[in-house]
């Protein structure tokens, strides 16, 4: 074999190995770190293998009615816990007051099944919870799990908030007080799981929440996969019913979902006030990957704030979105510390009312004696190859203690109905690359 031929089949395959390295090149969080083969897993739970069946009308739940199956329930819970097994909400519906998984437990809802909270606020007994960036004595969800580490939600049926009459209560002091706090009113979160790992969410659909719908706090490895989240704007509006709240976790995933409430649908929380970041209860969010979902209504498809101090490594992507109000909602909270870093919008289609907001957040504004509102910063954010209907392409306002760094877009295509532009002088760093508004390019 002559030298040349010797040089050509090296080059061919130096060339060849090259092109396998591009086509499985490591997937990465925006700071570069790589994407654990954890995110790549989304092995579905079956039944057979979740553990001794407990299947609640044989612990004395009735299908229908008004009967409330809280203590029927409840037993068959205590009684999965002794052994490590799965309750089973078989077809039909079944009212039921606040439920406690315990440690060894799973909840299964049967294709045809439907979970129904009571609208009775006295069916969930105050004890200590989270809510709103604070620890607080308040009401728990219809469905609880504190420290279950490995539990589950799964099965084709309906866990529904039946929220109704805490929606009209909500807005009737609404009129009575145009100030009033999201806590003034009693309510019931759908979903709420607080210090547990290894948690995956399937299939279930999660209805008409009286509050948020579902809580994850301080919560790491969760999976939630091809769930149903909703809750209506009308003819009564769900208040605060955001799909998924994300309270000082690590290692989230949100992946085939779709999700359309009368709030934010994913939110990032941890804490709030002006020494928010001091307190040991809160904490950042970090290695959140949402993809593959679709959107309704939704007042924001991803939210950092309005209780929030820190997170990083967050990433949206491959997601269509059809009539929510906002994409992305830095929410700026004049009174708290925040950091938003290293996050990454990117493949996303649809229409919307805005792309990309960005205003400081004054409700409840509090700097509890602090003489100089802290510092907030948000930076390395990157949207990219991104094709959307909208009224406006940003909305953005910031105050002194405001910084926005390193911001990137990069092939974003948007049919916007009012003229918009990017005021860069906003921005401390800001990259843009073949950004078109109504087919014109922007450029700085």
């Amino acid at each position: 074999m002559n030298n040349l031929l010797k040089l050509t089949i090296a080059t061919f395959v130096f060339i060849t190995f090259l092109s396998c390295q591009t086509q499985q090149k490591i997937d990465l969080w925006p700071d570069g770190t790589p994407i654990s083969g954890w995110f790549k897993d989304t092995t579905k739970l079956d039944l057979s293998q979740l553990g001794q069946q407990f299947i609640i009308t044989d612990f004395g739940a009735v299908e229908g009615g008004d009967s409330i199956n809280t203590v029927a329930i409840q037993k068959a819970i205590d009684a999965a816990s002794e052994v490590g097994g799965v309750v089973v909400i078989p077809s039909g519906t079944y009212l039921s007051g606040a439920l406690f998984f315990k440690p060894g437990t799973k909840l299964h809802v049967q294709k045809g099944a439907v979970l129904k909270g009571s609208d009775d606020i006295s069916n969930y007994p105050i004890q200590p919870s989270r809510m709103e960036g604070q620890n607080l004595d308040y009401f728990p969800a219809l469905i609880n799990a504190y420290n279950v580490n490995g539990f589950s939600i799964s099965g084709n049926g309906t866990i529904d908030g039946n929220g109704l009459k805490y929606w009209e209560a909500f807005w009737q002091r609404r009129k009575e007080n145009k100030y009033c706090t999201n806590l003034e009113v009693s309510r019931p979160r759908l979903v709420f799981i607080w210090g547990s790992n290894d948690v995956q969410i399937q299939d279930v659909k999660l209805h008409n929440s009286g509050f948020w719908t579902t809580h994850l706090y301080q919560c790491n490895n969760v999976k939630i996969l091809n769930a149903n989240i909703y809750a209506p704007k009308e003819p009564v509006a769900a208040p605060s019913s955001d799909a998924v709240d994300i309270d000082v976790c690590s290692n989230v995933l949100i992946k085939g979902c779709y999700m359309s409430v009368n709030d934010d649908a994913v939110t990032l929380k941890g804490g709030k006030g002006p020494w928010a970041d001091e307190d040991p209860n809160n904490g950042p969010n970090m290695f959140i990957l949402i993809e593959d979902n679709e959107y309704g209504w939704c007042h924001s498809v991803l939210t950092c704030g309005s209780e929030s101090i820190h997170n990083r490594n967050v990433i949206m992507r491959n997601c269509k979105i059809d009539g929510a109000s906002r994409m992305l909602f830095l929410k700026m909270r004049p009174d708290t510390p925040q950091k938003y870093e290293y996050i990454t919008i990117e493949n996303i289609t649809g229409g919307l009312r805005t792309a990309i907001y960005i205003r400081p957040w004054r409700q409840f504004f509090d700097l509890q004696g602090r003489e100089t509102p802290p510092v907030s910063v948000s930076e390395n954010i990157t949207f990219r190859n991104i094709k959307l209907n909208t009224i406006h392409f940003t909305e953005i306002g910031v105050t002194e203690y405001d910084s926005l760094r390193n911001f990137t877009l990069e092939n974003i295509d948007v049919k916007a109905k009012e003229k918009d532009s990017i005021q860069v002088s906003l921005f401390d760093g800001i990259v843009l690359k073949n950004v078109k508004v109504n087919n014109k390019l922007l450029d700085l």
